[in-house]
């Protein structure tokens, strides 16, 4: 019972309780959701995209390929999030995120998320206190990135996740752990538009590759972690030498079986990795448009002028039938020196069918990076026209 009431809570938060009740409703649940959230300000306020955007130190997240043209020698960052703080006052996400430069080809990355749910008050069966407890998630990643050419790149990642959101209550409960791999590509060319110089830039990840995770050590039940295909385009455009303006799209769809309400052996949760994977793809109770229905969309703009002032804008959409997030984000950034700071707001565009309210509206986050520059010109391409 105890597993079970917290895996629910977790998966409610995750989705932000957006989803109406509807025949059709048939949302894909793992474990440690935390691990898709947008961790960095700048990629949140664009949409939650960043599998093609100019890379940063939080590039872990969306596109570790993209630390190979990071432009800085070496560059560390600390992100914050006060996390769904409608429903619960102090559930926050920190993110910490740092790459090295070790030639004008190849950078070595690492990052450590922690997801903390807060003081939560765990009751027995027979509603007997229990006791306050925090839960809490974390993981820890690590990446090689490397040019395989003058504009193409690709990397590899690995991570280890913790999960501890009984605190040892409950019968036979137990953290959970799983360790997984990323593999991501990364392209980016100048261009020349007319009159205008620019940049096009295109990637491609799969991340949280892994084994599966299981909170009981009383059954070989095991959850899903939340494997993610990530890809799409951006594009850069110089408009003078003090302004520019980049777009960028993102879809995303999770590499995990679609469960199925009228299979009641739950035969889905006993595929391995590989096999939830492969059948993510075309294997649906609803069919092909089922499938298409999986896939979320981020879209985003970024302005800068001068490099030293940015504000941004995004929007992100979901199916009704898979989560029904939809929410307009915003962000502004500010560098100096070798200091950056940026801040995102989210903006939901839909509310819940009970309380007329969404539990992301006014969402916050904030993160602040230091860039030494050592390599400068030789990390830039030459432009071709």
């Amino acid at each position: 019972m105890m597993k079970k009431s917290v895996l629910v809570l977790m998966g409610l938060m995750m989705m932000g309780f957006i989803a109406k009740a509807q025949d059709d409703y048939n949302v894909i649940s793992t474990a440690v959701p935390s691990m898709i959230i947008a961790p960095d300000a700048r990629s949140a306020g664009m949409g939650d995209i960043g599998v093609s955007t100019s890379p940063d130190v939080y590039s872990m997240h969306w596109n570790s390929a993209k630390y190979a043209f990071i432009e800085d020698d070496f560059s560390i960052g600390l992100a914050y999030t006060p996390w769904l703080r409608k429903l619960v006052p102090d559930m926050n996400i920190a993110y910490l995120a740092a790459a090295k430069r070790m030639s004008p080809r190849s950078t070595i990355a690492a990052s450590l998320r922690y997801f903390n749910l807060g003081d939560i008050n765990f009751r027995g069966t027979n509603n007997e206190d229990l006791g306050t407890y925090r839960p809490n998630e974390f993981a820890i990643d690590v990446c090689y990135s490397r040019k395989l050419g003058d504009y193409f790149s690709a990397a590899v990642a690995g991570r280890f996740i913790y999960s501890d959101i009984t605190q040892g209550q409950g019968n036979y409960t137990t953290p959970a752990w799983s360790v997984a791999a990323d593999v991501s590509v990364y392209y980016q060319r100048p261009v020349n538009l007319g009159n205008i110089d620019g940049d096009f830039s295109w990637g491609v990840s799969i991340t949280n590759m892994g084994s599966k995770m299981s909170y009981s050590n009383a059954n070989s039940r095991t959850d899903f972690i939340p494997t993610n295909l990530r890809l799409g385009p951006s594009l850069k455009l110089n408009i003078d030498e003090f302004n520019s303006l980049a777009f960028a799209v993102d879809f995303n769809k999770l590499l995990v079986p679609t469960p199925d309400p009228a299979d009641s052996t739950h035969a889905w949760q006993d595929y391995s990795m590989i096999e939830g994977m492969i059948k993510s793809f075309y294997e649906a109770p609803g069919g092909f448009s089922e499938k298409m229905k999986e896939i979320t969309i981020g879209i985003g703009a970024e302005y800068w002028y001068n490099n030293v002032f940015a504000v941004r804008a995004g929007f992100f959409h979901e199916s009704k039938m898979k989560g029904n997030r939809r929410y307009l984000t915003f962000g502004a950034g500010l560098r100096y020196n070798v200091f950056a700071i940026d801040v995102s707001y989210l903006v939901p565009v839909n509310n819940t069918a009970t309380s007329g309210t969404n539990p992301l509206e006014g969402t916050l986050r904030f993160n602040l990076a230091f860039n030494i520059n050592k390599w400068g010109s030789n990390t830039k391409l030459e432009r071709v026209d």
